[in-house]
């Protein structure tokens, strides 16, 4: 297998155990108290808001729409594409003393401006309710897709090991919501995507992590849980990189090029593949250790032979 870290001892991973668990612990911290005082940015899939599609004859830019529609004095529209480049939706957040029409007459005004063959197909207004539903469904996912996965990793790995990789995923998620909390980023569906997305990622590193450890335990015969676990993480390393790197290429490239409607999506996917590739090591790898996981933990049961415990015949 290619590799593009070759080392001759196992880099001492753990040795940092403590100050990144206590740098884990900070970050944490930090995040709920955003998450308590801040809250989250929640975007118009959560709070509700007035839909509007409008069509024209020739295809428009969507820089020209969002400036025109700030002009108008509707500024924070989310703008995209539908279907076709001559086919906008426009979602507009909720106004105080402001109806749906007057909002899709304000709308239909300002595109006007831009083109004269502007006409307006659809107006619809999602009521907070629907919001809130989301929201709830939303988080729900989240919440069954770890238990989901502490159920898999629990049948697959001693349950030491499994504690640990649920722990990583939650780490991740946690502090992802953090960021988007204190940057103020908006929350939509595409972000639930991110997450859902980010606690696969996290989990796949952790599972070939954990593959190698279990491997390790049973091969090696002398040497520290911690030393187990070093070499573990140091064999696995050039895959993790790799595997991060090419992944970071796409995100990157969304993320500079994919345009405001997706720009929440990639940022959330690429704080996910950080922090998934960090909590690997130093949540579910050091939670582990903390619990005591051994090398007597990893060997199979022993298999009882029939008439074991008979007698021998004379």
């Amino acid at each position: 297998m290619f590799e593009i870290l070759k080392t001759k001892e196992p880099i001492a991973f753990m040795r940092y155990a403590r100050p990144a668990s206590a740098l884990s612990l900070l970050l944490i911290a930090l995040s709920f108290l955003g998450l308590f005082t801040k809250g989250l940015n929640w975007g118009l899939d959560f709070t509700g808001g007035t839909v509007v599609e409008v069509a024209f004859d020739q295809p428009v830019q969507l820089d020209a729409v969002r400036d025109g529609l700030v002009d108008a004095g509707l500024p924070g529209a989310t703008v995209q594409h539908f279907g076709t480049s001559r086919e906008l939706l426009i979602r507009l957040a909720p106004q105080a003393d402001v109806n749906v029409q007057q909002q899709g007459e304000a709308v239909l005004t300002a595109m006007t401006g831009i083109s004269d063959s502007a006409e307006m197909k659809r107006l619809e207004f999602v009521g907070p309710s629907i919001g809130a539903e989301l929201a709830e469904q939303g988080g729900l996912a989240i919440l069954v897709a770890l238990l989901c996965i502490l159920l898999y990793v629990g049948m697959r790995f001693e349950w030491r090991l499994a504690s640990g990789a649920v722990l990583s995923l939650a780490h991740d998620v946690i502090i992802t919501l953090g960021v988007f909390s204190w940057l103020r980023l908006e929350v939509d569906l595409t972000i639930v995507a991110a997450l859902l997305t980010v606690v696969g990622y996290s989990l796949n590193d952790t599972i070939v992590v954990f593959d190698r450890v279990r491997e390790n335990f049973r091969r090696l015969r002398s040497g520290t849980t911690a030393d187990v676990f070093n070499e573990a993480i140091t064999d696995t390393l050039s895959r993790t990189l790799i595997t991060s790197a090419t992944t970071l290429v796409v995100v990157v490239a969304l993320f500079l090029k994919g345009g405001a409607l997706i720009h929440g999506f990639a940022t959330a996917l690429l704080l996910g593949i950080g922090f998934g590739t960090y909590s690997s090591i130093y949540i579910a790898s050091v939670w582990a250790m903390f619990l005591g996981v051994q090398r007597e933990h990893m060997l199979p049961p022993p298999v009882e032979k029939e008439g074991a415990d008979q007698d021998p015949l004379p």
